[in-house]
């Protein structure tokens, strides 16, 4: 458990005797679930109004410090190396802790390193500050995870966390129009300011509106609820006690599972494409395409809707067609990906709506993945480690967005924007290669009762 006392607050909340009353339940949870959803989909899209105010400020940033897109690019580095690893250690502290504090705490330290950002003007506080925000960034989804993996049953846990993954696509879709409005109205810093103040509120708010899992407000767990016949023995295994240990957790669920790491690996070149395409589309458009700075921005914009409708056509198409398998929706994506990107690269010149319409099927094909796979590395370990496998998956993800950084704007210094498009298709093509051959439903129940025959083979005591 935490020691620190000054950490205290983030102990999980303990369980209360289960309610017997049904009426009274199923009340409870309809309320607790529709609660829950709505506060963590509105809190993760503020995280992103401070994780992406800096790409939004940095082309007028450019201009006032005389910055290459190669320094930028270190700076993007900077924060997708440490939220990477970040994301591991927040995702096991998350496994083990309130969701309801943990998160919210998140939000307002990501908000106090937006505006010192915003008052820095040196490199290496820029460097400093954005390296913390990194940090913190990282409380955001494992919390998220956990809450989702508590409150929903498998067999609708794709569409709902498809819904609430979506939320990172409202914040990075909004973030562009308030950042580059803020940047060219009032200078680059109130790109900063602005986020950071509405994020400050959003976690003041969150420790308000949320709670725990079910059974800290009495209620029984969400597959006794749902009475839900499609749930695992892992699932049933891991709702009978209340934590594993950070030994059991590292290295018995996440460390040595091969379907973890394959899913991580995947995920590296998943966040490749997608943040490239995030971070640089706005100066691909501008100099490539001619567009002025407002109109690229609104590429990102597209790039973000798309991925809105990707990640609910994702969740929804795993439980519908391949009921809980969340591959076989991944890999389809991923030949998406490159039929899309191919058609970016070619596209000819002053044919705006084409190339908006291009980036919605590329945020719509790289989105899609990019949410389930974190998914996919939750349901194939204990449900105890639900956070800590996620996380360790998005720290892959986020290598592969610093990879995209500094290497990415250093390509394009060099190489031109073809070799960097070109780079973009292979990464989806490997993408592909990694999760065809997982495509069977029987690799999914195999992985899965290998876990639940480990669950229980080492049994935990009540608490």
């Amino acid at each position: 458990m935490l020691t620190w006392k000054c950490f205290d607050f983030l102990k999980p909340a303990p369980y209360q005797p289960v309610l017997e009353n049904k009426s009274e339940i199923d009340s409870s949870y309809r309320y607790w679930r529709i609660r829950i959803c709505y506060s963590i989909f509105i809190g993760y899209a503020l995280f992103y109004f401070t994780r992406k105010s800096f790409t939004f400020a940095a082309p007028t940033m450019a201009v006032a410090f005389g910055y290459s897109k190669a320094q930028l690019g270190i700076l993007a580095s900077i924060l997708s190396i440490t939220y990477g690893i970040s994301k591991f250690l927040g995702g096991m502290i998350s496994d083990r802790s309130n969701p309801q504090y943990f998160m919210a705490l998140g939000l307002i330290l990501t908000g106090i390193c937006n505006i010192a950002f915003g008052l820095s003007s040196t490199f290496w506080l820029f460097a400093l500050f954005w390296c913390l925000n990194g940090v913190f960034q990282a409380w955001g989804w494992p919390a998220c995870c956990k809450q989702l993996n508590y409150w929903f049953a498998q067999s609708e846990r794709g569409l709902w966390y498809g819904f609430c993954s979506t939320s990172h696509n409202l914040g990075g879709a909004i973030i562009p129009l308030i950042a580059v409005f803020c940047a060219m109205q009032f200078g680059w810093r109130y790109a900063m300011f602005v986020p950071a103040a509405c994020s400050i509120i959003m976690g003041l708010i969150l420790i308000n509106r949320l709670r725990d899992v079910p059974r800290s407000l009495g209620l029984p767990t969400v597959e006794v609820f749902k009475n839900d016949i499609t749930h695992t023995p892992l699932e049933s295994q891991a709702t009978q006690h209340s934590s594993l240990s950070v030994r059991e957790i590292l290295f018995n669920q996440v460390l040595n599972n091969k379907y973890v790491w394959i899913f991580s690996i995947s995920y590296f070149f998943i966040y490749v494409v997608r943040t490239a395409i995030n971070d640089w589309t706005i100066f691909y458009l501008a100099e490539v395409k001619n567009m002025p700075q407002m109109l690229a921005s609104w590429g990102v914009f597209w790039f973000e809707t798309g991925g809105f409708a990707g990640m609910i056509a994702a969740g929804w198409g795993s439980d519908y067609f391949w009921k809980g398998n969340r591959v076989p929706v991944m890999v389809l994506c991923a030949i998406g990906l490159m039929c899309s990107l191919l058609g970016l690269m070619y596209s000819p010149l002053d044919h705006v709506y084409l190339d908006m319409l291009l980036l919605a099927m590329i945020g719509a094909f790289v989105f899609g993945p990019q949410m389930i796979v974190g998914l996919a590395a939750a349901e194939f370990v204990d449900k105890r480690a639900a956070a800590t496998s996620n996380g360790f998956a998005g720290t892959w993800g986020y290598l592969g967005a610093a990879a995209a950084g500094y290497p990415g704007g250093k390509m394009i210094d060099i190489l031109g924007w073809h070799n960097f498009f070109v780079a973009l298709l292979i990464s989806s093509a490997i993408i592909f290669l990694l999760l065809i051959p997982l495509w069977s439903n029987k690799i999914h129940k195999v992985a899965q009762n290998e876990n639940a025959a480990w669950s229980k083979n080492n049994p935990l005591e009540e608490s």
